[in-house]
């Protein structure tokens, strides 16, 4: 009977143990990652809704540039392609989402601004974009002038549409929508003239295979958008490594061939890949 006693008050402490070691443990997840192998997981931030850069596609897949960029820096960080887990981080939350550990790094057209550096670290540049007009293939629009009575569409919110109108056309017939998916069916339908945003994010959407042929960049440089993938702020260790990751993706070419494989069918006149580390507004 006392042998028994025994037996059972040693099962006790055994579990108690091992419940101690597993509410104490796995503090990775509050950095959006752990140690890399085995089946630890590394969480992305990237946009879901833009063909081209980052889009989540009806059968639960992830494609274009930022994810390529994004799956390369990571398997430098030492994960492969099924240890990451995509989060959705629309643009009003990624600076809370990298202060909360909700993801490791985001890489989600996200413009490097003195703003935004107050708020997070940044690694890059890894690209340079434009602000630029998208139209039908046959318009005669080739200056951001000639917009002028002419219907401009851009989402809800954006100050695309605005710059363009108090810079450059004053006259332009705004149309102001949820989403760049809207305006592009506008444009296609012809209830609007031009789309305006940058390239990038243009030549993603006129790249599906839906509109081939169908739109054009206007080729105009309306502004600068350097592109970085945000960090949380103080995590030099991590900001660094992403930097040598891109600068090897860059080396090795695999930087162009993510560029043709997500922008070439759209005929996308891209920047060459910006100095990383020279970080720009």
């Amino acid at each position: 009977m006392k042998l028994r006693k025994v037996t059972a008050a040693s099962a006790a402490v055994i579990v108690l143990a091992l419940t101690a070691t597993a509410c104490g443990g796995d503090d990775s997840k509050d950095s959006g990652s752990s140690s890399g192998g085995g089946s630890d997981k590394i969480k992305i931030g990237i946009k879901y809704d833009q063909p081209g850069l980052g889009l989540k596609t009806p059968d639960g897949s992830f494609s274009g540039f930022d994810v390529d960029v994004a799956t390369y820096v990571a398997k430098e960080l030492g994960y492969e392609a099924d240890q990451i887990e995509w989060v959705e981080t629309k643009s009003a939350d990624r600076e809370n989402a990298l202060a909360r550990g909700d993801v490791k790094f985001i890489a989600a057209t996200y413009s490097i601004t003195d703003e935004r550096k107050e708020k997070v670290d940044f690694a890059g540049p890894y690209l340079l974009a434009h602000q630029d007009l998208l139209v039908k293939k046959d318009s005669d629009i080739t200056e951001a002038t000639d917009l002028n009575d002419k219907k401009l569409c851009s989402v809800t919110g954006s100050t695309s549409a605005q710059n363009v109108k108090k810079d450059f056309a004053p006259k332009a017939q705004l149309k102001q929508v949820g989403t760049y998916s809207e305006c592009v069916a506008a444009l296609q339908s012809g209830a609007v003239d031009a789309l305006t945003t940058d390239d990038s994010i243009l030549a993603g959407f006129a790249a599906q295979e839906q509109y081939a042929g169908k739109f054009k960049l206007a080729g105009l440089k309306l502004s600068n958008e350097n592109y970085g993938i945000g960090v949380k702020k103080g995590d030099t260790e991590t900001t660094d490594k992403i930097n040598a990751a891109l600068e090897k993706m860059v080396g090795d070419k695999a930087w162009d061939k993510a560029v043709e494989a997500n922008f070439g069918p759209a005929e996308y006149n891209n920047e060459p890949a910006p100095k990383i580390g020279n970080i720009v507004k």
